[in-house]
C-alpha cells in the first residue's frame, strides 16, 4: 500500500481526523444504543460502551495533539511533543475501565439470561456503525504513519478493535437467535471485554515506552547509519571522519539523534562546522522529523559518558 500524497497528508491532519472521530463516535453511540434498546442484548450493550470510550478518547486525543503542536518555549525548550503519549495512555485506561464494566454487566446476565428482541433491527444498526468506524480507522491509521502521531495511531487501532468487537457481537447474536442459547450472549460480551483489555494494556505499554525515551526504530537507525557512512568514505585508507556514540530517542512526532563526529585536529573550526552542517542536513533529509545534535571532537580524543559515581 503506497503512502498518501503530500496534499492529502496536509489535508488529513491529526486534529481534523480526531474531530472526525468525535463526530463518528457520537453517531455510533446513538446507533449502538438504539441497537441495545431494541434487542436488550448485553453483547450490544458492551459494544455501545466501547463507543463511549471512543468518544472520550477522541476528545482527549484532540486536546493532547493540540498541546503537542505548541512550539518550544522557556519552560519546555524541547517542545511539547510527548503530550501525545498521555493521550494514548489515557485511552488505554478508559478501555480497561470499559472492559471491566462489560464483564460486570455480562456476569449478571449470565446468571439470569434474557431473550433477545427485534434482532434484525439491532444487527442492522450495529453493522452500519461498524462500517463507519472501519472506514475512519483505515484513513486514520494511514495518516498516523505519515504524521508519526501515536495519538492518531492509538485512536485508529481502538476503532479497529471496535470493528472486530462489533463483528463478533453480530455473529454471536445471530447464533443466539438461531440456536436459542441465551447464555451465549453474555459469554460473547465477556470475550469482547477480554479483547478490549488486551488492547488497553498494549496502549498503556506503548505510552510508557514513549515517556521513557524509547530509541528509534531499527529501520530508522539503519537509515541514519547509512547516511553517516556516506561521509566516512570507503577503501583501504582509514576514514578522515568517523562517528561514534550514536544515540536516539522519540518524543511524539519528533525524532532525535545525538552523536560525536571525530575529525583531524588540524582542521579549522570553520571547516569542521561546515562538515557538521552538511551531516545534519543529510540526516534530516533522510529521516523526516529528525533533529540531529553533533558534538565535534579531534580524532585522537574520546568522550566518556559514564562516571562510576553516577552508577552508585
Amino acid at each position: 500500500m503506497g503512502g498518501m500524497t503530500p496534499a492529502t497528508t496536509r489535508l488529513l491532519t491529526p486534529k481534523r481526523l480526531l474531530m472526525a472521530s468525535i463526530v463518528v463516535a457520537i453517531i455510533t453511540i446513538t446507533l449502538k444504543t438504539l441497537a441495545w434498546v431494541v434487542t436488550d442484548s448485553v453483547g450490544l450493550l458492551s459494544d455501545a460502551m466501547e463507543s463511549l470510550v471512543n468518544l472520550a478518547s477522541a476528545v482527549f486525543g484532540l486536546v493532547m495533539v493540540t498541546v503537542a503542536a505548541r512550539p518550544a518555549d522557556e519552560d519546555h525548550p524541547y517542545g511539547h511533543h510527548k503530550a501525545e503519549y498521555f493521550s494514548s495512555g489515557f485511552e488505554g485506561i478508559l478501555i480497561i475501565a470499559a472492559a471491566l464494566g462489560i464483564i460486570w454487566a455480562a456476569g449478571h446476565r449470565l446468571l439470569d439470561p434474557q431473550p433477545l428482541e427485534q434482532v434484525g433491527w439491532g444487527l442492522a444498526l450495529s453493522v452500519v456503525s461498524s462500517a463507519l468506524n472501519g472506514v475512519l480507522a483505515w484513513v486514520m491509521l494511514r495518516a498516523a504513519r505519515e504524521h508519526r502521531s501515536i495519538a492518531l495511531e492509538a485512536d485508529a487501532k481502538h476503532l479497529f478493535t471496535d470493528v472486530w468487537t462489533s463483528v463478533g457481537v453480530v455473529v454471536g447474536i445471530g447464533l443466539v437467535y438461531f440456536s436459542g442459547w441465551l447464555w451465549l450472549d453474555p459469554l460473547i460480551a465477556m470475550a469482547v471485554a477480554a479483547n478490549i483489555l488486551k488492547e488497553g494494556f498494549h496502549l498503556m505499554w506503548r505510552s510508557s515506552q514513549g515517556l521513557m525515551d524509547e530509541a528509534l526504530e531499527p529501520e530508522v537507525m539503519a537509515t541514519i547509519q547509512q547516511t553517516l557512512d556516506g561521509f566516512t568514505g570507503s577503501g583501504d585508507k582509514a576514514p578522515i571522519i568517523r562517528f561514534d556514540h550514536v544515540s536516539s530517542r522519540r518524543a511524539g512526532q519528533r525524532r532525535f539523534v545525538d552523536l560525536h563526529m571525530h575529525m583531524p585536529a588540524s582542521w579549522s573550526l570553520g571547516r569542521a562546522a561546515a562538515v557538521r552542517t552538511s551531516v545534519e542536513q543529510a540526516l534530516m533529509s533522510a529521516v523526516p522529523g529528525l533533529r540531529a545534535s553533533i558534538q565535534l571532537l579531534p580524532s585522537d580524543v574520546e568522550a566518556h559518558f559514564y562516571d562510576e559515581r553516577d552508577l552508585k
